[in-house]
């Protein structure tokens, strides 16, 4: 049973920066797992932020596409999402998730992104505010 477990969520001012962290456990191989990020608001829809395979292909949702950037460190069982220029809009808990995928499986990425719940595991989330 595979176990997420988000970290770096907080206050940020409108224009800042901040990096979320989330760390992978109950498997010995995360090269065989696409990962990603989703996050969900008061009153908006579940949204896919990003994802990547094991190879480090990325998709984006458009709102985050240019300000975020997802990666991942396969040796530390280790997904990280940069947000940069952070607005308002951006507000919300941050999920990490992931789903067993081949490498260079480019449609399950797209899928995560499109439709987050498509993925097989997901952490308790990390909360993010930005100050306006």
């Amino acid at each position: 049973q595979v176990q997420l477990m988000e970290s770096g969520g907080g206050e940020v001012q409108a224009g800042g920066s901040i990096r979320l962290s989330c760390i992978a456990s109950g498997d010995d191989d995360y090269s065989k797992y696409c990962m990603g990020w989703y996050r969900e608001a008061p009153g908006k829809d579940r949204e896919g932020v990003a994802a990547l395979d094991s190879d480090g292909s990325t998709d984006y949702g458009p709102s985050v596409k240019g300000r975020f950037t997802v990666s991942r460190n396969n040796a530390k069982n280790v997904l990280y999402l940069q947000m940069n220029s952070l607005k308002p809009e951006d507000i919300g808990r941050y999920f990490c998730m992931a789903d067993k995928c081949n490498p260079r499986d480019y449609d399950v990425v797209h899928a995560m992104v499109v439709n987050p719940t498509v993925a097989t595991y997901w952490g308790q989330g990390t909360q993010v505010t930005v100050a306006s």
